[in-house]
């Protein structure tokens, strides 16, 4: 939660800045940490609940791709902010559509 808590201060820098490099980073460390802290969350989850007899859990979650291929584009994008701001915006932009996406992983689970 601390890491999303940040989230506004970030948006309004990058807005008042015009999306120059520092900013378009920092948001970008933001939201990566909130992806690292998103990733830590199902591990333990996992180790706690995943591991005993509850297989419908480690099940649903599965290999989680979204949530790995999103840390990996946060990284991928904080180092292009320097380079091509608005390629960097536009891969948060891609992250978040992605994210909006409903994941049918928990419900088909559920189902069988």
């Amino acid at each position: 939660l601390f890491w999303l808590s940040l989230v506004p201060f970030v948006t309004r820098w990058l807005g008042e800045n015009h999306f120059t490099a520092w900013p378009t980073a920092l948001y970008g460390v933001v939201l990566f940490m909130a992806a690292v802290a998103y990733y830590l969350l199902t591990r333990a989850l996992l180790a706690v609940h995943g591991a005993g007899g509850n297989a419908k859990l480690a099940a649903a979650v599965g290999r989680d791709v979204k949530g790995k291929l999103s840390v990996v584009a946060y990284a991928l994008a904080i180092g292009l902010a320097f380079v091509m701001p608005a390629l960097s915006l536009v891969l948060y932009a891609v992250v978040a559509a992605v994210w909006l996406i409903p994941d049918r992983r928990i419900e088909q689970v559920i189902e069988s």
